[in-house]
């Protein structure tokens, strides 16, 4: 029996991943270390999809396997960048996103002093897997691997290939079990949620209607999905949302504003495409959260298209923006074409995350003095205010932070009245 130290970055995936990985170990006879410097093995469950990102998973595996500590290296980076984690670790152990199944199998090698690769698919599905969950309140479940997208800027396809739904009963039985093991809230999540079903005859709605017809007390999270499949699904999803269960959320990454560097990106949507959702959106429900994603300084963008970017947003108003600045991956389309200066990339983003900062404000200042139920189900520092602590989240999904009194235990739910906001949050009290 060994102790087994696991971390994880990236997207909730990554962490769902992380969470099988460590139940995987635990059913096999070894513990879970509290922290990298006690464990006699490693394993980082790691993220490519920036630039930034990467450098930081590199920094990790040099720290992870100094003095010859074996090491396990999961997740995006192995299998889309092989070279890069045998060039820093040679002894490195690797699994892929879709060789999860064999995780204790790895492992068990590396602790053996074999250096193991799983980077193909194998094992068993991921709706099959044991589980320690990062947040006992929430159930990370994956629907689907892979995606349909071509992106010109993204390694996902490299990483994870291409769509695998999971059949519609073999999620739902998860989910069932999420809840009787005492979550509170579902996220459902993959690579691109609004291509789910696709290669199985299903889809997102339907999914959505059958985990939501469980019959306990829970709240669903539905992850991202591109805009491209949302026309297919629209009136559906529209439907699936009005379900009290459902989170009024929705992300939807546009990524630029300009069709012409949307081209560029083989998006396979145009602004519009985005712009008419959020209009449906908000036609249909008059409190909504809408995130999406935004890359600044992509090839070849001129002023003129940064420009309709800027002007897309203001525009369509999104609570959330998170934004990139455009850097190189290996493997991908858009490494090789005509790069925008640094120091102009720099400025654009400064540029959309002050409308971004402006937008959210605006928006959450508009919940002051609301009233209702919000599920507290994690524990945050708070970003850009007086937020910290417990953190919940209203029936949009907006997080909540108290600004005093006693707290709650995560996974339960009060009456709060909002009283403030800041830049990324609101603040309440709980109500009497």
């Amino acid at each position: 029996m060994a102790k087994i130290w696991v971390e994880a970055y990236g997207c909730s995936a990554s962490f769902s991943d992380s969470e099988m990985i460590s139940g995987m170990i635990a059913n096999g006879g070894h513990t879970l270390a509290a922290s990298s410097s006690e464990a006699d093995l490693s394993v980082v469950v790691t993220c490519s999809v920036k630039d930034a990102t990467a450098s930081r998973m590199i920094h990790r595996i040099r720290s992870l396997g100094s003095g010859g500590r074996p090491l396990v290296v999961a997740g995006c980076l192995p299998k889309a960048e092989r070279p890069t984690v045998e060039r820093i670790s040679r002894g490195a152990s690797m699994l892929g996103p879709d060789s999860v199944g064999r995780a204790l199998d790895v492992v068990d090698a590396a602790l053996r002093g074999e250096r193991a690769v799983e980077l193909g698919g194998a094992g068993a599905a991921k709706t099959e897997l044991p589980r320690v969950r990062i947040n006992p309140a929430v159930g990370i479940v994956q629907i689907a691997s892979g995606c349909m997208s071509e992106c010109t800027f993204c390694q996902t396809k490299i990483s994870k290939g291409g769509l695998q739904s999971y059949r519609l009963g073999d999620i739902v039985r998860q989910v069932r079990r999420e809840i009787r093991d005492g979550c509170r809230e579902i996220w459902l999540t993959s690579t691109d949620n609004g291509c789910y079903g696709l290669d199985i005859g299903a889809d997102l709605p339907r999914l959505i209607d059958a985990v939501a017809g469980i019959p306990r007390e829970f709240m669903i999270r539905v992850g991202m999905m591109n805009p491209m499949y949302m026309p297919r699904i629209r009136d559906g999803l529209m439907e699936s949302y009005r379900n009290d269960k459902v989170y009024k959320f929705i992300h939807v990454p546009v990524q630029a504003g300009s069709d012409r560097i949307l081209n560029e990106m083989r998006r396979g949507h145009t602004a519009s495409t985005f712009a008419d959702a959020v209009g449906r959106i908000r036609s249909e429900f008059p409190r909504f959260t809408v995130s999406t994603d935004i890359i600044v300084g992509f090839p070849t963008e001129t002023e003129e298209e940064f420009g309709e970017t800027v002007r897309l947003l203001e525009e369509t108003r999104p609570d959330v923006v998170n934004l990139s600045k455009y850097s190189r991956r290996p493997g991908t389309g858009a490494a090789s074409m005509e790069q925008v200066g640094a120091a102009e990339v720099k400025r654009r983003s400064k540029a959309v995350a002050a409308l971004a900062d402006r937008l959210s404000l605006e928006g959450n200042r508009g919940w002051v003095g609301w009233r209702g139920r919000v599920l507290f189900s994690d524990r945050a520092a708070g970003r850009g205010g007086r937020g910290g602590g417990i953190r919940g989240r209203n029936f949009a999904y907006k997080p909540v932070f108290l600004e005093g009194g006693p707290e709650p235990e995560i996974g339960q739910s009060r009456i709060v009245e909002v009283t403030g906001a800041t830049t990324h949050s609101l603040i309440g009290r709980i109500a009497s």
